[in-house]
C-alpha cells in the first residue's frame, strides 16, 4: 500500500509539472506560428503528418464514426496523447531532469521535421513554432521541476519524490520549510499556466488579424454577372415533401470532407494561378482579377465525395459560378489525348499542399468543368474553397474537386500519382449511380396509411430515368421522379406508400440515362466508390 501510494504521489507530481510545461509549450508554439505561419504549428503539421500516413481504410473508418468532425476528433487525439507523455515525461524528469528535458526536446524535434515535410511547407521557418515549443517546454519543466524536488540533485536515487522529504530535503513531513515548498510550487505552477493562457490568446488573436486581410478581400468581392448563365430550373424540380434534401444545398449545409486541419484563409491579392506541363505551349500565370474579367458561366452540379456510404450525406448540389477550364487549357495549347494531346493528367495543387489529379480527357469532352469563384450567387466560402476550386461533374471529387487551387500541371498518370492514388484510390472515378431515401427516417414511426416515401437519386452525366422502391421482399414499384435539372444533377422523387402497421423495410434502386440499374451489390468506398442499395427499417403503429 506504502509503493502504491507513492507511485500515485509521484505520477501526480510529474503531472503537475509535465502538463503545465506541455501547455506552455503548445501556448508558445501560437504566437510564433501566427507570425511564421498558421498551418506550421505543432498540432497542425503533426496532424496532418499523421493523416498523410494513415491507411485509406482507417481513413474511410474515421469519416464514417466522426463525419465532418474527423479533424476535430483527431486534434483531440493528439493532444490526448500529447498530454500522457507530458505526464511520463514529468514524473522522469522528477528524478533525471537531463533526461525530461531531453524527451520535450525529442518532442520538438518530431514536430520541426513535420513541419519541415509537409507538401505546403515554407521552408525552415516552418519549424520555429515546434523548436519555440520545445525550447519553452524544457525550460519550463526543468524549473517545475526543481521547485518540485528542490533536496534532490537531478540524478538523485534518494527519497521518493513523492515523499514529503523528497519535497524538502530532509525536513520532516508538515514543517514550514515543506508547506513552503508547495506553495512556492503551486504558485510557479500556477503563473505558468496563467502565462501560458496569456501567450496563447495573443497567438490566436494576431492569426486572427492575419486572416482579417483575406477576409475583407472576400467580403468587398463582388462577382460580375455570368455571360453563360444557367438555365431555369424547370417547374416541378421538387417533390415539396417534408425531409427531402432542397434541390439546392445551402453552402452553409454542404458537405465537407478533406485534409486540412486549419482552413486556409487566401488573399486574393496576393493570389496567382499558375497554369504549365506537358503539351502547354503557352504557360501562364493568372490573378484572381484576370480570371474575373473573362467571361464566366454558370451551372448547377451535383458534387458527390468518394467516401460516402451507400444512403450517406456527402453529396450536394449548388449553382456554381466559373471560368470554364477547358477554355483555358486550349488557350495555353493544350489539347486532350484523343486528339493527340501529350497529357492524359491535369494535377491540380491546393495552397496547402494537396494534389488531386482529373483526366484530361474528361475536362476537355464538353462537360461543364469550371474553375469555380461562385457558389450559389456569393463568393465560396473559405471551407469550400476560396478564392478558386475546380468543379468537374461526373467525377467524384478526390479527382476533380480542388479547393484553394493555385497551380495546374499537365502531365502523364503514367509520371506522376496524385495524393489518393498514393493512397490506393483509384486514378479514375466516374461517379456511380446511386439513391437515397431521405424520408422516412431509419428506425421512425411512422402511423398506418399513405406514408410519403422520398428522396434523391443521381448518376452525373448520365441522369436519372426511372427510381423504384420494394417494401419487404415484394415487387419493385416505380416512384414518381420530380422534373430533371440537368443530367449533372441530383433528381428527386416520391412514392406514396399504403403501410401497414408492423416492422417494414424500404428499398430504394435506380436506372441512369443509359438504362443501367443500380447494382444490389455492395461494396466499400476504397477504391473509387460506394455501391449497393439503400434501405431503411421503419416501424408503422396501429391508427
Amino acid at each position: 500500500m506504502t509503493n502504491l501510494r507513492r507511485t500515485l504521489g509521484r505520477t501526480a507530481l510529474g503531472a503537475a509539472c509535465g502538463l503545465p510545461a506541455g501547455f506552455a509549450a503548445l501556448a508558445a508554439a501560437e504566437p510564433t506560428a501566427a507570425a511564421v505561419r498558421p498551418a506550421a504549428g505543432p498540432v497542425t503539421v503533426v496532424g496532418g503528418a499523421a493523416i498523410d500516413r494513415t491507411p485509406a481504410a482507417v481513413k474511410d473508418w474515421a469519416i464514417r464514426a466522426f463525419g465532418e468532425s474527423d479533424k476535430l476528433a483527431l486534434q483531440a487525439g493528439i493532444l490526448a496523447v500529447l498530454a500522457l507523455c507530458a505526464v511520463l515525461v514529468g514524473v522522469l524528469a522528477l528524478r533525471h531532469r537531463r533526461l525530461g528535458t531531453a524527451g520535450v526536446l525529442l518532442f520538438g524535434a518530431v514536430g520541426a521535421a513535420a513541419a519541415l515535410g509537409r507538401p505546403d511547407s515554407g521552408g525552415p521557418a516552418d519549424a520555429l513554432p515546434s523548436l519555440v515549443a520545445a525550447a519553452v517546454g524544457a525550460a519550463v519543466l526543468h524549473f517545475l521541476a526543481t521547485r518540485a524536488t528542490p533536496g534532490l540533485q537531478p540524478t538523485d536515487p534518494g527519497p521518493d519524490p513523492a515523499s514529503d522529504s523528497a519535497r524538502t530535503g530532509s525536513a520532516p513531513a508538515g514543517s514550514a520549510t515543506t508547506a513552503g515548498s508547495r506553495r512556492g510550487f503551486l504558485v510557479a505552477a500556477g503563473a505558468t499556466t496563467v502565462g501560458a493562457v496569456a501567450a496563447g490568446a495573443s497567438g490566436r488573436a494576431l492569426a486572427g488579424r492575419r486572416g482579417q486581410a483575406a477576409a475583407a478581400s472576400r467580403e468587398a468581392l463582388r462577382l460580375p454577372p455570368p455571360a453563360s448563365p444557367a438555365p431555369p430550373l424547370p417547374a416541378g424540380v421538387a417533390v415539396r415533401v417534408p425531409g427531402v434534401s432542397p434541390f439546392t444545398t445551402p453552402a452553409a449545409d454542404f458537405y465537407r470532407v478533406d485534409t486540412a486541419l486549419v482552413v486556409p484563409e487566401v488573399d486574393v491579392s496576393g493570389w496567382r494561378l499558375r497554369l504549365h506541363g506537358e503539351g502547354v505551349t503557352r504557360p501562364r500565370t493568372y490573378t484572381f482579377a484576370e480570371l474575373l474579367a473573362r467571361p464566366l458561366t454558370e451551372r448547377y452540379a451535383t458534387l458527390t465525395c468518394v467516401s460516402n456510404e451507400v444512403g450517406g450525406p456527402y453529396v450536394g448540389t449548388a449553382r456554381w459560378l466559373g471560368v470554364p477550364l477547358a477554355e483555358l487549357l486550349r488557350e495555353a495549347g493544350v489539347r486532350p489525348p484523343s486528339q493527340g494531346g501529350r497529357a492524359d493528367q491535369l494535377v491540380a495543387r491546393s495552397v496547402d499542399g494537396m494534389t488531386i489529379g482529373t483526366p484530361v480527357e474528361d475536362v476537355m469532352d464538353g462537360r461543364d468543368a469550371l474553375l469555380a469563384v461562385g457558389m450559389n450567387g456569393e463568393p465560396l466560402p473559405f471551407e469550400r474553397g476560396f478564392p478558386v476550386r475546380m468543379v468537374v461533374p461526373g467525377l467524384y471529387g478526390y479527382v476533380s474537386a480542388c479547393k484553394w487551387i493555385e497551380e495546374i500541371e499537365l502531365t502523364t498518370f503514367a509520371a506522376h500519382d496524385a495524393y489518393w492514388v498514393r493512397r490506393k484510390w483509384a486514378r479514375r472515378a466516374p461517379v456511380k449511380t446511386q439513391s437515397r431515401i431521405d424520408t422516412p427516417r431509419p428506425f421512425s414511426r411512422p402511423a398506418a396509411g399513405v406514408v410519403m416515401v422520398a428522396g434523391v437519386a443521381w448518376a452525373q452525366r448520365r441522369g436519372i430515368r426511372r427510381v423504384e422502391v420494394r417494401v419487404d421482399d415484394g415487387p419493385w414499384q416505380e416512384a414518381r421522379l420530380a422534373a430533371e435539372g440537368t443530367v449533372d444533377t441530383w433528381r428527386q422523387w416520391s412514392f406514396p406508400w399504403r403501410a401497414t402497421p408492423g416492422g417494414h423495410t424500404l428499398t430504394v434502386r435506380a436506372t441512369d440515362g443509359t438504362g443501367a440499374v443500380q447494382t444490389e451489390r455492395r461494396t466499400r468506398t476504397v477504391p473509387d466508390g460506394a455501391s449497393g442499395r439503400h434501405g431503411v427499417f421503419v416501424t408503422v403503429t396501429a391508427p
